[in-house]
C-alpha cells in the first residue's frame, strides 16, 4: 500500500535514488548530495509516497500558495508507474495550495505527454536561463 506524506524527513541520498531510478537523474545534478540537500529544504511542498520505508515518488514544489506553484520535479520510482502515484502526488500538492493556484512545469523530455491526461494544458511560452556558474 503506497502512503503520501508531506512533511517526511527525506534524504538527499534517498531522492537521488529516487531520481535515478526513472531518468530523472540526467537532468538533476545527482552527482551533488549538497545541490540536493539544498533542493529538499527549500521546497515547499513536498510531498512523498512510500511503499513501507522506500521512497517511491516525490513532488517538489516552489510556490506562494496563491497565484502560482512551480513543480521543480515529479519523480516516480520505474517499477511502480503507471499505478496512479503521480496523479495522486499531484492531487495532494494541489490540496495544499490556494484555490485560485495554478500549477506550472517544465516536462522532462521522457515525461512530455504524461501531462496531458492530468489536466495540465500545454504552454510553448517557457523560457530558461542557466547560470553559468553552475
Amino acid at each position: 500500500m503506497i502512503t503520501y506524506s508531506e512533511h517526511a524527513n527525506i534524504s538527499p541520498e534517498q531522492a537521488i535514488d529516487l531520481y535515478t531510478r526513472p531518468t530523472l537523474g540526467e537532468r538533476r545534478p545527482i552527482s551533488n548530495v549538497e545541490t540536493f540537500g539544498a533542493m529538499l529544504a527549500h521546497a515547499n511542498p513536498t510531498i512523498s509516497a512510500w511503499d513501507g520505508e522506500e521512497l517511491v515518488g516525490i513532488s517538489r514544489s516552489l510556490t506562494d500558495f496563491a497565484y502560482v506553484a512551480y513543480l521543480a520535479d515529479l519523480a516516480v520510482d520505474e517499477q511502480y508507474q503507471r499505478q496512479g502515484i503521480g496523479k495522486q502526488l499531484i492531487e495532494e500538492t494541489k490540496k495544499r495550495l490556494g484555490a485560485s493556484c495554478m500549477i506550472v512545469l517544465l516536462a522532462a523530455p521522457k515525461a512530455n505527454t504524461y501531462y496531458e491526461h492530468l489536466g495540465f494544458e500545454h504552454n510553448p511560452r517557457a523560457w530558461t536561463i542557466k547560470n553559468n556558474s553552475i
